[in-house]
């Protein structure tokens, strides 16, 4: 018999107590989505909280049993049948907001919280822990527990953990003493949880079992669609034939966000996931079943518009298709609440297709502007939530949206912030590789060729390339002056829009000579490609000549904002404070690698850093590893040596004082760290095709041939082999460079796909640690770091720590090395092993 009730964090935390997680439960893996959906429920909650001190927020349930181990300590222990992930979260999230009340406000807030809620004072160690994690976990719970350097690693509770101190930083507002004390309140004591609790003698591992195995859920469609018509007890059968059923029809997988965006019109706010009980809450004010019928009917009305916004091939409207389409291929779902809008003010009259397509299209220019200038991303969601709720209703349509759009900090940019941030922001970093290659399209299509080539199967192609030559290092460093950095100089302008083309050659121009890259340019049909290859060379001064005149064309092709827009700074500061944030223990960047993700130069940078209170930035250095001279602490009366702080962290200096350049965090992996780029590229995922494999992977071994030699390539076909024999797939990549992954699962297992790494022809031996964060069983933790070191036991090879959430690689030429190819093999061997276990052996062998 389990008795039920419902319990907040406080009266679970507080008094002598200690949770602790059985071993036949997964390891801590909550990810950057999970827990923002918390925090944004938190937020609301502590705001909530400020008119109605008794508000709640229901976040789930905990199932306990008491530990077979109890004694007479007078410690009461309990093992966590289900729920360990979200306690084990908002343990974190206690630890975080314990550290940052007791920097900023006083250490009186460390003792109280540890004592509170975070450990047993005065209790053997086997009891001092409040909750005990899993043993994968113990670690770096506990750097986190006791504020160790270690603390916010790259591991799943170090990013937890780096990702609450971000959130409280940025809600902390100086203006207001109180905000953090609210947040406090709302987790402690505002969160509601049902804490079901087993007896003794009740099989625990029986209830795990069955609460993860239930069968189908209904959805919230189905809760509302059975409250409508029990609401409806005569007219049910004629609406559900007239009205309802066509509806499905219609949208048979959209119910659910059709009721969202009616929700979204009214509040903003409004989450998916609460969507039956917000559509309940507002219809049982309803009476009539007249009423009810109504509703329906409206209902119909808005599925047939939302058809359309998810189908724009069925508008009649040109100019409304036009623009339907390109929204759609941009990605964005929050901007549907828009659009379901002002196709409802079409049909109601009060707009005309004009004015509607005209609105969209100074959203389309939104969006691209804002990922031009490094914005791509920033508070995009709740911009566009808000837009129908707080446009002006007494200016038409298209110009409501566009003042909306352009009043506050919503980062439309103007031509002058345009043109700035083409020379100098690193578009390639930015946004969805799908987004930033649509912008090239679009760019490419102001053209209006008369015989337009197809770019369906085109990539972007890097000029300067990403992988440079004795050749390309000599032309690029013709360009600078005495005093400048070659490495640094070349990271501003590598990943810049100036610097980028279209081609369905991207594999054979590959790092050749910019003689050659221009002849295969020169016969192409992309009129971008075609005005590159008019240059006789391709340096700096090129490259920020042909970025101008992509700011021309930009401007002219997507309006900018309203005279009236509020001038913001160009550069992205926020960008570099949300990297050096989740800048993980036992790393380091350089104040170059920060320069070419905002799009500035290290000097400014280093005075930014050094006026500026920033996260982690002692872990910034010069770009040879060392401290800079004018490095000074943001505590005045802090002393010690940085070196000693980022040894104590995990980093590694040689004789010289120069960091491991294995453990720097570059460019493209501050990208990822900053949330830039998304954690699984779409163009990255392999998808089967019907009878063509063979075709493909006879282009890889040419491309690996073509690109890096005979031996590399044969070494590489012995791997394919091998892996093949062993039970594993290959599939192979879409795009011009025909990568090629080495796939352990397919879709059809019960765990899903997974692999282990991704070949590319380029030269890269890609380790996926990223993909595998959400793959079980490498979603543990330790599963991935026994990779990183058998990998790391390769000549050559030398993964950081640190990297162990991004997608590090090596250079394919170790494969031609016959030892280090047979090693290799060994480990790709034992992963295949690993990812054949099914749930029920990871359970028998915890």
């Amino acid at each position: 018999m389990v008795a039920a009730r419902e319990t907040t964090l406080q009266e679970l935390l507080e008094g002598a107590k200690q949770y602790q997680v059985p071993l036949y439960q997964r390891t801590y893996s909550w990810t950057t989505a999970q827990l923002q959906r918390l925090w944004d429920d938190i937020l609301k909650l502590a705001d909530d909280r400020i008119h109605d001190p008794s508000a709640t927020h229901f976040i789930g349930s905990v199932v306990l049993a008491p530990s077979p181990n109890n004694g007479p300590t007078g410690v009461a222990e309990y093992l966590v049948v289900d729920g360990q992930q979200r306690l084990t979260t908002l343990t974190i999230l206690l630890c975080a907001i314990r550290d940052h009340r007791a920097k900023h406000e006083g250490p009186v807030h460390r003792d109280r919280l540890n004592q509170q809620y975070l450990i047993n004072p005065w209790k053997p160690d086997p009891q001092r822990l409040k909750l005990v994690p899993t043993q994968a976990d113990r670690d770096a719970y506990l750097a986190c527990l006791d504020s160790t350097p270690q603390a916010g690693g790259a591991d799943p509770v170090g990013a937890a953990y780096r990702f609450f101190g971000r959130q409280l930083t940025d809600a902390d507002d100086p203006d207001d003493p109180l905000d953090i004390e609210r947040i406090e309140n709302a987790v402690i004591s505002g969160l509601a949880l049902v804490s079901v609790t087993a007896q003794p003698g009740d099989n625990v591992y029986r209830i795990f079992e069955s609460l993860n195995n239930t069968g189908l859920q209904l959805t919230q469609a189905d809760l509302l669609r059975n409250y409508l018509f029990m609401r409806l007890p005569t007219r049910g059968q004629a609406v559900y034939q007239a009205l309802w059923l066509p509806l499905q029809k219609q949208l048979p997988d959209d119910l659910v966000l059709l009721f969202w965006l009616d929700l979204v019109h009214r509040d903003p706010r409004v989450k998916q996931t609460d969507v039956y009980s917000a559509q309940q809450a507002r219809l049982n004010r309803l009476r009539s079943e007249e009423e009810i019928e109504a509703e329906v009917q409206r209902f119909s009305r808005l599925g047939a518009l939302l058809r359309v916004i998810l189908r724009p091939g069925e508008e009649q409207d040109p100019g409304v298709r036009r623009r339907l389409e390109r929204l759609s291929a941009w990605g964005t779902t929050t901007i549907y609440p828009l659009l379901l809008h002002l196709l409802d003010r079409r049909q109601q009259g009060t707009a005309t297709s004009e004015q509607i397509a005209s609105a969209m299209l100074y959203v389309e220019s939104f969006f691209v502007r804002r990922l031009l200038i490094g914005r791509a991303t920033a508070n995009i969601n709740r911009i566009l939530l808000a837009i129908v709720t707080e446009m002006n209703p007494d200016l038409p349509v298209d110009q409501a949206v566009r003042a909306y759009l352009s009043t506050g900090r919503k980062y439309y940019a103007s031509d002058a912030n345009v043109r700035s941030a083409v020379r100098s922001i690193p578009y390639y970093l930015n946004g969805r590789p799908h987004q930033r290659k649509l912008i090239l399209q679009w760019l490419e299509e102001s053209y209006q060729s008369k015989e337009p080539v197809s770019l369906d199967n085109a990539t972007i192609e890097h000029v300067l390339p990403q992988t440079l030559t004795p050749e390309w290092r000599q032309m690029l460093a013709a360009d600078l002056e005495p005093d400048e950095n070659f490495d640094e100089a070349y990271e501003a302008l590598v990943h810049t829009l100036g610097n980028l083309t279209l081609t369905g050659y991207n594999s054979e121009l590959s790092n050749k000579s910019f003689a050659a890259k221009r002849d295969e340019l020169a016969k192409s049909g992309v009129r971008l490609s075609q005005e590159i290859a008019e240059q006789d060379r391709w340096g700096r001064s090129e490259i920020h000549a042909r970025a101008d005149a992509l700011a021309e064309r930009i401007i002219s092709i997507w309006p900018g904002p309203t005279e009236q827009a509020t001038e913001q700074s160009e550069v992205p500061w926020e960008i570099m404070i949300k990297a050096l944030a989740e800048l993980p223990a036992g790393s380091w960047t350089t104040y170059g690698d920060l320069a070419a993700l905002i799009g500035s130069h290290p000097v400014p940078v280093g005075a930014r850093l050094a006026t500026h209170l920033a996260p982690n930035a002692h872990r910034v250095l010069q770009v040879e590893g060392t401290v800079s001279p004018n490095f000074r602490w943001s505590d005045p009366n802090r002393t010690d040596d940085p070196r000693d702080v980022l040894r104590a962290e995990g980093v590694q200096f040689d004789q010289y004082g120069r960091a491991d350049q294995a453990q720097r965090i570059v460019t493209e992996e501050l990208a990822q760290l900053a949330g830039l780029t998304p954690e699984d590229l779409p163009e990255r995922l392999p998808r089967p095709r019907s009878g063509d494999d063979h075709n493909y992977s006879e282009r890889f071994i040419e491309q690996v041939t073509a690109l890096q030699g005979p031996a590399v390539a044969t070494a590489t076909l012995v791997v394919l082999e091998a892996w093949t024999s062993m039970g594993g797939i290959l599939l192979y990549g879409t795009g011009a460079e025909t990568s090629c992954f080495l796939m352990a699962r397919g879709k059809e297992h019960e765990l899903g796909n997974i692999w282990p790494a991704t070949i590319y022809p380029s030269g890269k031996f890609e380790v996926v640690f990223q993909h595998l964060t959400v793959r079980p069983p490498f979603d543990d933790v330790t599963l991935r770091e026994e990779l990183r070191q058998r990998f790391n036991q390769l000549p050559g090879v030398d993964i950081a720590a640190a990297k162990i959430a991004l997608r590090p690689g090596f250079p394919l030429a170790v494969l031609a090395d016959a030892d280090a190819r047979e090693a290799l093999l060994d480990h790709l061997h034992w992963f295949y092993q690993v990812a054949q276990m099914t749930p029920s052996d990871n359970l028998a062998t915890a």
